[in-house]
């Protein structure tokens, strides 16, 4: 029988807009040095279950659903069966994504890949992923390069990496166009592993690639907790980033131990504070995009195990809301805030913006600043961050 849990302010609800992966509840708990310790879940279960827990939503890989070497008629039967729970419990597939990671094909990379056929094919996998995506109502699609990346530099040319990289990218948008899907695209970067070295490895340098793609205006960001901490990465600097340039087309949550392989810990797991200040980020800015939990149940968790990671990521966040809401509360803490802000004023002399003019230009660079005042002046940052730390220990 599943488990009840208590109904308050923080149960999680479709309206807040959580998402999982087939591939975060329904991993197996096995790694480099184990076998799985739990028993696979089908696509149906997880459906019916996280519905149950309050979720709004389930993404996948390609082949978190149609195994790689189904049928054509196995593939319609399980679809059918997938599109059958999503009914019967109102569930969305909001995101879609393939795998171009696992198979030993892809050792050596997908679109990067030195070798022709296997960029072909990777194309032609996507394409199909593309199309099951629609089917079943997706509207982003995400891309991890997962081996898109090197052990040994003299093994690939990374400018002509590059270059594949964009002809992928470019060749997807146009089926996307041609095909007419309502398909925006967002780009996952991650630093290392599993390979030794991956191209594109943080926000930034995925953000500077959409503008040199043919259809930039289709493509964002998926920024991932994890993989930005395993850089030394601010996270939510990371993303507000993406934020400002009308990037952030969907996030991948979940927690970091810093200098730690790839962890996907359950959210806020690990440095709350840094989460604290992301659901901030993100609902100050009333960001409309999914909140989706890219992590796995420890693997020392049976099924119910499972649940209870999934349950407890979503209050977390909620948990983490109402923190958030509490700070823009406190009286004492936006005392703090409006004295920072005053400090926001240009002296009369300069005008109301530092936006250029060859007039303020001049005047700049005649004006007299008080040097010895701007060096000396406490900007209580301290009592602020002890204020936060009080409010999050939950004592103010």
């Amino acid at each position: 029988m599943a488990k009840k849990y208590p109904t308050d302010k923080y149960t999680p609800r479709p309206e807040h807009h959580f998402t999982f992966g087939l591939w975060t509840v329904g991993n197996t708990g096995r790694d480099p040095f184990g076998a799985p310790v739990r028993a696979a879940l089908s696509p149906v279960r997880i459906v019916e279950r996280l519905a149950d827990l309050g979720a709004y939503g389930v993404n996948l890989h390609d082949n978190d659903l149609v195994p790689i070497d189904a049928t054509s008629s196995e593939r319609n039967q399980i679809v059918r069966e997938f599109k059958s729970a999503l009914r019967a419990t109102g569930m969305k597939v909001p995101m879609a994504t393939t795998n171009l990671f696992g198979d030993p094909i892809f050792k050596d990379g997908a679109f990067t890949s030195n070798d022709a056929r296997v960029r072909a094919f990777a194309l032609q996998k996507t394409m199909h992923a593309m199309d099951l995506g629609v089917e079943l109502g997706a509207k982003t699609y995400v891309f991890w390069g997962g081996r898109e990346g090197t052990e040994v530099n003299a093994s690939k040319n990374p400018v002509e990496a590059m270059k594949r990289f964009r002809e992928a990218l470019n060749f997807l948008c146009e089926y996307a166009i041609s095909n007419r899907y309502k398909l925006r695209f967002a780009l996952e970067a991650k630093p290392n592993e599993p390979r030794g070295d991956i191209f594109l490895p943080t926000s930034g340098h995925m953000l500077a690639l959409i503008y040199t793609l043919d259809h930039p205006e289709m493509v964002g960001l998926n920024p991932e907790v994890a993989h930005e901490q395993m850089a030394g990465l601010d996270f939510a600097h990371g993303v507000a980033q993406a934020l400002e340039a009308g990037k952030l087309f969907h996030i991948d949550l979940n927690a970091q131990k810093p200098g730690r392989f790839d962890q996907d810990l359950r959210f806020a797991s690990e440095d709350q504070k840094g989460a604290f200040f992301l659901v901030k980020l993100l609902e100050d800015n009333a960001w409309e995009g999914m909140r989706h939990f890219d992590s796995h149940p420890y693997r020392t968790e049976d099924e119910d195990g499972v649940w209870e990671f999934a349950y407890c990521s979503m209050r977390t966040y909620l948990i983490l809301k109402d923190r958030a809401a509490r700070f823009s509360r406190d009286r004492e803490i936006q005392a703090l805030l409006r004295t920072i802000a005053k400090r926001d004023v240009l002296p009369a002399a300069l005008g109301k913006s530092l936006k250029f003019s060859r007039a303020l230009a001049s005047r700049l660079k005649d004006y007299s600043f008080d040097l010895d005042r701007l060096r000396e002046q406490g900007l209580k940052y301290e009592r602020l961050d002890q204020l936060t730390t009080e409010l999050l220990l939950g004592v103010r």
